[in-house]
This record gives structure tokens, C-alpha cells and sequence, in this order.
């Protein structure tokens, strides 16, 4: 039986929309890059070493000749439907045209990179359109050598101009960060031959991210561009073949999107495809309202749901499709970061300028009772935007975290070497903490905002400082709303604004909010993506959330991406950390480091789950005879 693969999805939190929004956002950007080594080579002669993947920090888990990953069950069995919800609605089939639409999620399905990562390994890249790439030992150029087999959903063969013509797309119609990312990378672009492209870097870049920024480059058919006229960066119903093994199925606009396999892929048997992709087709049903959704579940109108509401977790499967056995309620382990959220603030916003009032607002948050009293208790507090001990900042700075801080120095207040890194406040067991609120009324006064007659909190010229809580998830109300009331008892002027899933994206992009709930997706692996996430020249990227800028972290963002072992980088990252918590830009809240998932009891996984995957649309199969049993039973409408 054929194996195929569906396209891995990065698995970086435990609500499954923002993984895959960092699939959407970031495929096209970005994929964790690697080192050499399996059967990687080198031509005594010209120095230039040829491999079928690449790490930048350690050795390939997979050699050359490997049958399949080792999380995979190499023998099963294909078919059926993959099915889930998603929240709001869609106007666009075009995954990179962000900006200018509400793209269907995973409408990048199609499209494949020239290189893949795995789950059970940081960093590692195997080829995947490719069958070998070369590059020097300072790494100036990167050449990919093509598999002669691709072919796009059509038919038609791939071949370097394919390449060289998305390449040439994302460098003038791609974002803006991309864009000056890109061109400043990449001086030199050629097809050497139908099968051959070759790459050349900027001697003046980083030599590390290097080969990773190109191995996560898609390929799109040239031919469908010039014969449409269409743009990158236009909204649209429909868009360009691809090489994956899923294909555009039904379609209709805004309320539910199928997604069906491509009969006649091209890489069905490649050794890492081998026990991957195993559905006919994913379906995803799209909900206005998360309470419908879930009710759509119960009823059998989609078959899997992560769950990311702890109401529903803790109280809300009672329903009678569980009492009759026909869903299975899972908690799966996870090892990938939770992603760095909270209350974001708009540091493009002069009111958000004065670190003493954003740490005075982040005060009137209370973990403790909102988890023990809203959330049943099944949170922990996040501690630092990379919550793992592979990188967070911990204690006083010592050792080449020490060394790269020092080269910033002048740049930075002392308390960043001379105290712990900023930690969560702790709260009470009431709504209100007073000894919080007295600490916040403290930092307000010191600056220069003191209560009026009112108990409401003016500046020396009289005004009040008024925010916008934006949001748009109405489930989030309950959560949310104790945090403003504690607000306005501390004498601001706040009002909590929840507004349609358009007007909520459109304003994130615009950066037209007070404050949201937000955060920042992170990885075990950094390098030069950290600085779209938060340098200053991107402040008004999507990817800032806040608009964040400080120098001290240009300086050592550029640190991380030339860092030549993972220590080096690990040690960079937690300076940066330690700065970004001392900014107090992201009020911290919660974080879950496990995922929740219920499914109809037809989908079957590997018993070894990577660590960095649980791999739902990627590696799980469809027990016919169990889905036949519930369909005969009802279970499904």
C-alpha cells in the first residue's frame, strides 16, 4: 500500500488555530534549519560538501538510505476523512496575501518546500523536492539539485524555473519584512540547468540561517502566473497548482473548505512520506461562534477537536456521543514551547511608553484566582517568553549570556545584571489583590498619574488615561472581563471592546488597539526570524505583535543568528529574554504544557508520538471498520 504524507505542521501551541495560523504566516518564511551530517560528503578536491539534509547544530537522526521516520506506523492504512472547525470565516484561497484578505485555513496544503523538518529532532532539515543539496565550507552559495519526478496537481513537471519564479515572487510581492530580508540575503539567484538552482549569499549576512531560510522555500507553478496575471499578494478564490499530495477540493466561501488528495502525487513513496498523509481528504468547518461549533461536535458534524477552552474541558464532555463510547477524550504530551502570551500592549501607543504603567496594569491581572476560580485549575503561569529550561533566563546573568549582555551594556538599565529576571507577580486567592492594587497605585503616582475626586487616575495636564481592551472571542469574556473590572478599580478609564473576526484583523494589522490578547510564537531554534518578531526596523510587522523596539535586542538578535552552536545561541536567547521580560511589554498569563484533544474513536496514532508533534494531520490513520461501526450507529450527521 502507498504511504503518503501530509505537509508537517509545526505544532507550537495547544490551541490547534494557532498552530496553524504559524503554519499559514510562516511557511513561506521559515523553517528551523540544521547541521550536516548521515550520508553528507565532501569533494576533496573543491571543498564542497554534498548531503540529503542538513543541521545546523548536530548530527541527522536519518542517514540517506532510511526506510521511514521512526514516530510513523509505516503500515497504515489510508483513507477516510480528517474533519475539524475553525473559528470566523474566509474570503480568500490565497495563504500569502495576509494583508489583504482572511485566507481558508491550510490553503498553503499544496505547496511544498524544496527541504522538511521532522518531529523528533531541533533543527533537522531533509530534502524533500530535493535529492541533494551543495554548498562550501563558509557557505557563500547553496545549490539544490532537483528530483526529476515533481509534478505539479496538473501534471506538469517542476523544474528550476518553477523556483527561481516563486522565489522572484516572495522578493517583490511577499510582506515587506520578507521582502528587505530576502534581498538582502540573496544578491544571486541562477537555474543552472532544468534541475538545478543555485543560491548566493550576501558575504556580509550571518553564515548561520543561511541554508535554512532557503531550504523552507515553497515552489508554485510559474506557468499559472503568466497565464492568470494574478499577484502574490492579491486576495482570491482560487490559486496556483502545487506539488503536495492535497489538491482544492469543495469549496464554499466563509463556512466550509475540503481539501482532497491528489490522486497521482509524485512523492508517494518517498521514505519520509512512508506512514504519513493518510487521509482522502480534510474538511474544515467553519463556526461564527465557538459554543456552535462545539455543539456541532457533540452532534457528529466534525470529527476532531482540540480543545482549548478549560470550561468546556473541565465541565463540558457530558455529553451523549462520550457516555456511548463513540468520542475519545485524550490528553497527549507536548514538547514544543507554548507560545509567549498575554495582555499585548501597543508600544507604538505614547500611553504605553512608561514601563511603570504597563507594569501597574499588568498587576491587576490575577493568575491565581482566575485559574483556580475560571479555569478549574488546569493552567501553570507562564515565566518567560520561552518557557522551556533549554532557554529561558534564569537567576543573575553569568557565562556567554553574561559576555553578549556586557556588549550591550550602555544600552540597558543595571537592574538586568544586577537582579534575577522579572517574574510573574504573585496574587491572592480574591478577584482583587490589594496589595497588588496599592503596589500599582504606587507606579502610577511615580508616573505622574494620581486620582481625582472620582478615584479616576489623571496626568499632570488633567487627562485620563483611557485604554481599549480589544478582543474578539466571545468564550474569552469570562476570562477577560474580571481583568478590566480590576482595572477600573485601580482608577483607568478601560473599556472592553469584542469585535467581529474582520474588524479584529484588520485593526491587529493596523496596529490599532490599546491593548489585545496575543503573544508570540517561539521555537526551540532562533535565528534570524527573531528579529521580525521583535527588531525595530519591524515594529510595524504583523509579527511584532506589540511594536516592540529596543537596540540592546537588534544587537543581539544579529548574536543569535551568527551563533555557531546551539549553546551559543541558547545563551543569546536568554539575554534576550531577560530583556524582554525587564520591558514588560506582554503581561504573562497562563500556558498548558499538554494538549487536549476529543475525536470520534476511529483515529488511531503511533504509540511513540514524537516529541515535537502530536501529529494529527500528519501521522494518524482512520480505522475504517471503527468509522463503518459509527457511522452504523448514528454517531456522525
Amino acid at each position: 500500500m502507498q504511504k503518503r504524507k501530509a505537509r508537517a505542521i509545526a505544532i507550537e501551541q495547544s490551541e490547534i488555530e494557532k498552530r496553524v495560523r504559524q503554519w499559514i504566516l510562516g511557511s513561506a518564511l521559515l523553517v528551523a534549519g540544521g547541521f550536516l551530517a548521515g550520508a553528507a560528503f565532501a569533494d576533496s578536491h573543491k571543498g564542497v560538501t554534498v548531503t540529503h539534509g542538513f543541521n545546523e547544530y548536530d548530527e541527522l537522526k536519518y542517514p540517506a538510505d532510511f526506510a521511514h521516520l521512526d514516530y510513523v506506523n509505516p503500515d497504515a492504512p489510508q483513507g477516510g476523512e480528517f474533519s475539524m472547525s475553525w473559528s470566523g470565516t474566509f474570503d480568500s484561497l490565497n495563504p500569502y496575501a495576509t494583508l489583504t484578505g482572511t485566507p481558508a485555513v491550510l490553503s498553503n496544503v499544496m505547496y511544498e518546500s524544496l527541504m522538511t523538518s521532522t518531529a523528533d529532532e531541533i533543527g533537522s532539515l531533509y530534502c524533500l523536492l530535493c535529492e541533494t543539496i551543495e554548498f562550501p565550507e563558509d557557505k557563500s552559495w547553496l545549490i539544490f539539485n532537483l528530483r526529476k519526478d515533481v509534478t505539479f496537481s496538473d501534471g506538469t513537471p517542476m523544474t528550476s524555473a518553477d523556483v527561481i519564479h516563486t522565489h522572484e515572487l516572495f522578493r517583490e510581492q511577499g510582506t515587506p519584512s520578507y521582502r528587505a530580508g530576502i534581498v538582502d540575503l540573496i544578491p544571486e539567484y541562477e537555474a543552472i540547468d532544468d534541475y538545478t538552482v543555485k543560491f548566493t549569499f550576501n558575504p556580509d549576512s550571518p553564515v548561520r540561517g543561511r541554508i535554512d531560510q532557503m531550504a523552507g522555500a515553497i515552489v508554485m507553478q510559474k506557468k499559472w502566473f503568466e497565464e492568470t496575471g494574478a499577484r502574490l499578494d492579491e486576495s482570491r478564490m482560487e490559486n496556483a497548482p502545487g506539488t503536495g499530495e492535497y489538491m482544492f477540493g469543495p469549496v464554499d466561501p466563509g463556512r466550509q473548505i475540503t481539501y482532497v488528495r491528489n490522486p497521482n502525487y509524485w512523492g508517494n513513496d518517498l521514505p519520509i512520506n512512508v506512514g504519513r498523509g493518510n487521509y482522502d481528504s480534510i474538511r474544515i468547518e467553519y463556526f461564527a461562534d465557538r459554543s456552535a461549533a462545539f455543539e456541532a461536535f457533540k452532534a457528529g458534524e466534525f470529527t476532531f477537536r482540540a480543545e482549548n477552552s478549560s470550561l468546556n474541558w473541565a465541565t463540558g464532555y457530558d455529553f451523549p456521543a462520550l457516555d456511548k463510547e463513540f468520542v475519545v477524550r485524550d490528553t497527549l504530551p507536548r514538547g514544543t514551547l507554548p507560545g509567549a502570551t498575554g495582555f499585548v500592549f501597543n508600544m507604538l501607543d505614547d500611553k504605553q511608553l512608561d514601563r511603570r504603567v504597563r507594569q501597574a496594569l499588568g498587576l491587576m491581572y490575577n493568575f491565581t484566582w482566575t485559574n483556580e476560580n475560571l479555569q478549574y485549575g488546569l493552567f501553570q503561569q507562564r515565566v518567560s517568553f520561552w518557557d522551556n529550561e533549554r532557554l529561558a533566563a534564569t537567576g543573575l546573568p553569568e557565562g556567554r549570556e553574561l559576555e553578549l549582555l556586557e556588549t550591550v551594556r550602555d544600552m540597558l538599565p543595571e537592574e538586568i545584571f544586577t537582579e534575577p529576571p522579572l517574574m510573574p507577580h504573585e496574587s491572592g486567592s480574591q478577584p482583587l489583590d490589594r496589595g497588588n492594587l496599592r503596589r500599582a497605585l504606587a507606579l502610577m503616582e511615580e508616573a505622574g498619574y494620581t486620582p481625582d475626586d472620582q478615584g479616576m487616575l489623571r496626568n499632570a495636564d488633567g487627562e485620563l488615561l483611557s485604554i481599549e481592551f480589544l478582543e474578539t472571542r466571545q468564550a474569552f469574556d469570562r476570562i477577560l472581563q474580571p481583568y478590566v473590572e480590576n482595572v477600573k478599580r485601580l482608577g483607568v478609564d478601560i473599556t472592553y471592546n469584542r469585535v467581529d473576526p474582520a474588524q479584529y484583523q484588520a485593526r491587529e494589522q493596523a496596529k490599532d488597539f490599546d491593548m489585545y490578547f496575543s503573544g508570540y510564537t517561539v521555537g526551540l531554534l532562533e535565528g534570524r526570524g527573531l528579529s521580525q518578531k521583535f527588531g525595530c526596523e519591524d515594529r510595524e510587522d504583523v509579527f511584532n505583535r506589540a511594536g516592540y523596539c529596543n537596540p540592546a535586542v537588534d544587537v543581539l538578535a544579529e548574536a543569535v543568528a551568527a551563533a555557531e552552536t546551539y549553546d551559543e545561541m541558547a545563551a543569546a536567547i536568554s539575554a534576550v529574554d531577560r530583556i524582554l521580560r525587564y520591558d514588560y511589554f506582554v503581561v504573562p498569563v497562563w500556558t498548558l504544557r499538554e494538549s487536549w484533544v476529543a475525536y470520534y474513536d476511529m483515529y488511531e496514532y503511533p504509540e511513540n508520538l514524537p516529541e515535537f508533534s502530536t501529529g494529527e494531520m500528519d501521522f494518524w490513520w482512520i480505522n475504517q471498520d471503527k468509522a463503518d461501526a459509527l457511522r452504523a450507529a448514528g454517531a456522525f450527521q
